[in-house]
């Protein structure tokens, strides 16, 4: 399942849970063509880890200073988060079986 990412849980439900297991944050925007393309590839991952970690999508336009934080300059920006750090980050529309290989 794909968690929504925002201002207030942020902190918890990414920076905090990824002590435990990996997040991956979908950065995108409404508006941005690649990102809605993007969308179903990103629920896909979800289903496929499961347990193994956590997926999420951030809309920077509601959420403007993590974007900034995280220097997110285009979206689709997916990162991946572990111990509370940034691990890796890709952007740009991005196949189902690169973002699996961001969890192995």
């Amino acid at each position: 399942m794909v968690k929504v990412f925002n201002d207030i849980n942020f902190p918890d439900e990414v920076i905090e849970a990824s002590k435990e297991k990996p997040v991956l944050v979908d950065f995108f925007a409404v508006w941005c063509g690649p990102c809605q393309s993007q969308g179903p590839i990103i629920d896909e991952v979800a289903k496929e880890i499961d347990d193994r970690g956590i997926v999420g999508k951030l809309n920077i336009d509601e959420a403007k200073k993590i974007a900034e934080d995280y220097n997110v300059m285009s979206v689709p920006t997916m990162i991946l988060f572990k111990d509370g750090k940034v691990a890796e980050t890709v952007t740009g529309l991005q196949a189902k079986e690169n973002l699996l290989e961001l969890f192995e």
